[in-house]
């Protein structure tokens, strides 16, 4: 997965850059096939944005804004909400994939042989 951080009318600091960073390999847990990282940290009117950008194979991008007066709670934020975005398309694919057809034809028989 290659990570891209960007500011722009703003410095970021190592602090900053490294718990972007610790973030990245966190979301490595959830087993999806994450091609590509875009984070774009701005400084917009009433404070800081922070907008991550996931590229997923097999899946359409994830994108996550979040606006705060304070660049670490932004991150925080932000995080959390990729957090749970991808959370949620893992869950899906997991329980998507659990039973295919042959497996809902054997349950099928197991309950009318049971009735």
């Amino acid at each position: 997965m290659s990570v891209q951080i960007r500011a722009k009318d703003i410095t970021l600091s190592d602090h900053n850059k490294k718990h972007i960073d610790a973030a990245m390999e966190q979301f490595k847990k959830y087993g999806l096939d994450i091609t590509s990282t875009n984070v774009v940290v701005n400084k917009v009117k009433n404070g800081v944005a922070v907008e991550f950008e996931f590229s997923i194979a097999h899946h359409t991008p994830v994108i996550i804004n979040q606006e705060d007066k304070d660049l670490d709670a932004a991150i925080d934020l932000a995080i959390d909400r990729a957090t749970k975005a991808l959370r949620r398309m893992h869950d899906k694919d997991v329980t998507h994939r659990g039973t295919g057809i042959k497996g809902l034809e054997a349950e099928v028989e197991e309950e009318t042989e049971e009735a």
